[in-house]
């Protein structure tokens, strides 16, 4: 064991990210049905696609209860970024923007509306990364929610929980394929906005799949 990690300075929590990581001590209940949980949809748009080498430009969120899209819990915020979005520009066009936050401000906002909700998005895993870049500098290792990607769900309630991944076709699986699929209209695509409200389209609709094979509550959906 090296000597250096005695000395190892560790990042002190920021009080937001302390009442986050609180908030999330609490197990959502197993037998909790569909219709009483809470869920967070989200995406982002960002300055290219490695983690390590990109920026946030974007995040769209808004939130499920009661089985129903909550519309007045929609928002857009634009954290301040040392890139702009000039190599992704051509897809979500995010080149000037208004109404820029401190990353610090960006980073409570975003943990204050996740909460201890369920967070889903569609190919989750980078967008989460992301979000965890911007919230490591005060405090915060890991997202602790409960997560659900669409994708992955789709796949799931299509071809079965043991469905062969490697002979899936991403392209079937992607945001729009399964749009058409599911008949949502894709208006506003590639802003972040828009693609976590046509998420949140296809989330109820998988849900509604989801019951229909027998999936009553968090434990048979999250697992």
């Amino acid at each position: 064991m090296s000597g250096w990690n005695i000395f190892k300075k560790k990042t002190t929590k920021a009080d937001f990210v302390e009442a986050f990581l609180l908030k999330n001590q609490k197990a959502i209940p197993a037998i909790r049905t569909l219709d009483q949980l809470e869920f967070t949809v989200f995406d982002t748009e960002t300055t290219g696609l490695v983690v390590k080498d990109d920026y946030i430009l974007s995040f769209g969120g808004i939130k499920i209860k009661h089985a129903a899209i909550q519309i007045e819990t929609a928002i857009e915020l634009y954290p301040n970024s040392p890139q702009s979005g000039g190599k992704t520009a051509p897809i979500h066009g995010l080149v000037l923007r208004e109404n820029q936050i401190p990353i610090r401000e960006f980073a409570a906002q975003t943990l204050s509306y996740f909460g201890n909700s369920i967070l889903v998005g569609h190919h989750l895993g980078f967008d989460l990364e992301m979000v965890q870049k911007a919230c490591k500098p005060f405090g915060l290792e890991n997202i602790p929610n409960p997560m659900i990607d669409t994708m992955t769900l789709a796949i799931r309630l299509e071809l079965g929980p043991h469905a062969n991944r490697t002979q899936v076709k991403p392209e079937d699986y992607g945001l729009d394929s399964l749009c058409k699929r599911y008949q949502i209209l894709t208006e506003d695509r590639h802003t972040a906005a828009g693609d976590a409200f046509l998420t949140a389209q296809l989330f109820l609709k998988l849900l509604k799949l989801a019951e229909q094979k027998g999936i009553k509550n968090f434990s048979q959906l999250i697992r």
